[in-house]
């Protein structure tokens, strides 16, 4: 109790060193705050009916680009892992290309061949350009996180399932990834909280999320220091909540486990 009291008082500590430190710089630009300002950042009421500010709207995309790419990059990562582990030499060459080519290049530059050359040659927008980039970029770190969780299960389990006469198929459902998840959750939330911080890139494509939201405000308003204050605020409370929630699944599974 008193270890968790005393890092909480650290994070503090930090958390008000570095606002000291923010709020002195703003005095010595002769910064005004404009902190009443925000508001209508969020919502407005109008005759009765609440409109949403751009924030709102901006963190709405965000929370579509990550969700979809979530999903698409855990479903690229299982079928690459897959493939690596399979005993086809054309899987294993194709997934190992796609890994070091995607791992070794940046995002920005990958973004920009998904939007300006793939986009156009099948026909897609700007958003879904924005989220396949992302979800093939996350699903090369997710690749290796769920191939590890994989290789990870005790190898008596395979030739358990082989025994009683499974199919492969069924032997991955039933036996190798639940026992999986438990190695694979913690690595793979950090690839989501990744993605979360990185779908602000989409910017740059004129996609209006969150990071574009913010950017339009301070160039109507020039409230610079309260803009992304905000917009730091609203990301670290989604990575935090995504935080909690995975932790209490494992804690769920590792119950059910024992």
């Amino acid at each position: 109790m008193s270890k968790t009291v005393w890092q909480v008082g650290q994070a503090v500590l930090v958390i008000g060193f570095l606002g000291l430190v923010i709020w002195r710089g703003a005095q010595s630009m002769n910064y005004n705050w404009q902190w009443y300002r925000i508001e209508p950042f969020f919502y407005r009421v109008i005759e009765g009916e609440v409109i949403w500010g751009p924030l709102i709207r901006g963190l709405w995309v965000t929370l579509q680009l990550a969700a979809l790419s979530g999903v698409i990059a855990i479903a690229i990562g299982l079928a690459t892992a897959l493939a690596r582990l399979s005993n086809s030499i054309s899987g294993r060459i194709v997934s190992k290309v796609y890994l070091e080519a995607i791992r070794n290049t940046p995002l920005l530059v990958q973004l920009f061949l998904f939007y300006f050359v793939l986009a156009p040659i099948f026909g897609i927008d700007r958003f879904w350009a924005g989220v396949l980039c992302l979800a093939f970029f996350e699903g090369s770190f997710a690749a290796e996180i769920i191939r590890g969780g994989i290789v990870g299960v005790d190898r008596g389990q395979y030739e358990a399932a082989d025994a009683i006469g499974l199919s492969g198929f069924d032997k991955f459902r039933y036996i190798v990834i639940p026992q999986s998840l438990p190695l694979i959750l913690p690595p793979l939330t950090g690839v989501l909280i990744s993605l979360i911080k990185h779908s602000a890139i989409v910017s740059v494509i004129a996609v209006t999320e969150l990071t574009t939201a913010g950017l339009n405000l301070i160039a109507n308003t020039f409230m610079a220091f309260e803009v992304w204050f905000l917009v730091a605020g609203i990301y670290l409370a989604i990575t935090i909540t995504l935080s909690v929630a995975v932790s209490l699944i494992e804690a769920s599974l590792n119950k059910n486990k024992r």
